[in-house]
C-alpha cells in the first residue's frame, strides 16, 4: 500500500516518548490558525511511498530508540491515510518497534478504528476547550476530538494530551482548568503538555503566498507559560 509523506525526521525527540523516527504525512482536513505546516495541507502533494519502504527506513534507526523510543506518524493529519498508517504500524510491530500517532482526532471511519488496534500511544491535540473557538479557528466541532478521546479511553490506549497556548484565545486559567478536567476524566491520559505558540512558520506562509491567520498575535511569555503550568500541575485544580 502506498501513502503520501511530506518529510521524515530520523531522530525526533518531541513527537512521543524517547527518540523516534517521525514521518509527517501529507494532507490535512483542518485549517488551524496556528498551523506550523501549511505545506502539508494539500492531500495531493508530498512524496509517494509504500508502507514497506517507510518501515524499512524506520528499522535502520532501531539502535537509537532504546526502551522508550520508536516510530511516530504526524502530519498534516495521518488519519486521512489510516489504511496506509495501519500497514506501516503493523510492519513496525513485526520489527518490535513502538508506534505513536500524532493527531487532531477529527476523523473517524473503520480504517481509523483499525489503525488504533496497532497504535501504542496517541498524541492528541485538544486545540481549545470551547466549541466556538474550535469551529472558528480549527474548522471542526469540539465533539470530534472528544469522541475520539472517549474511544481511546474505552480501549485503554495511552494518551498524551497537547495544547498550543495562543495569546488572547486560550492563554488563561479557565482554559487550562478545563483541559485538566478533560485529562482527569479520562484515565488513559497519562501526560498533558502545554506548548507555546510560535511564529517561526511565518516564512513558510510568505513563501507560499498564504496569509498566516495568527501572524498578528504575540507569542506567550515564559511567565505566562509557567503560571499555566502551575495550574495544570496543581492537585486541587486551583
Amino acid at each position: 500500500m502506498t501513502g503520501r509523506i511530506h518529510s521524515i525526521q530520523s531522530l525526533g525527540t518531541v513527537d512521543g516518548p524517547g527518540i523516534r523516527f517521525v514521518a509527517f504525512l501529507q494532507g490535512c482536513n483542518l485549517r488551524c490558525g496556528c498551523c506550523h505546516n501549511p505545506d502539508t495541507w494539500d492531500c495531493g502533494g508530498g512524496t509517494e511511498i509504500t508502507a514497506e519502504e517507510l518501515a524499512k527506513k524506520a528499522v535502520r534507526y532501531r539502535e537509537y530508540f532504546g526502551e522508550d523510543g520508536g516510530v511516530t506518524l504526524s502530519g498534516g493529519e495521518p488519519l486521512l491515510q489510516a489504511a496506509f498508517a495501519r500497514e506501516f504500524f503493523e510492519r513496525c510491530h513485526a520489527e518490535g518497534l513502538n508506534t505513536c500517532l500524532d493527531t487532531s482526532g477529527s476523523v473517524w471511519n473503520p480504517d481509523v478504528e483499525s489503525l488504533l488496534d496497532v497504535t501504542d500511544r496517541v498524541l492528541l491535540d485538544i486545540k481549545y476547550t470551547d466549541d466556538a473557538l474550535y469551529r472558528e479557528h480549527a474548522g471542526c466541532p469540539m465533539d470530534r476530538p472528544m469522541e475520539f478521546l472517549a474511544y481511546l479511553n474505552e480501549k485503554k490506549i495511552p494518551v498524551t494530551l497537547r495544547q498550543v497556548i495562543i495569546p488572547t484565545l486560550n492563554d488563561h486559567a479557565d482554559n487550562v482548568r478545563a483541559l485538566k478536567a478533560i485529562a482527569d476524566a479520562h484515565p488513559c491520559v497519562d501526560k498533558t503538555e502545554l506548548l507555546p505558540f510560535r511564529k517561526i512558520c511565518q516564512v513558510k506562509y510568505d513563501k507560499m503566498n498564504l496569509p498566516f491567520a495568527f501572524g498578528h498575535l504575540p507569542e506567550p511569555s515564559r511567565e505566562t507559560m509557567q503560571e499555566l503550568e502551575k495550574i495544570l500541575r496543581s492537585p486541587e485544580n486551583a
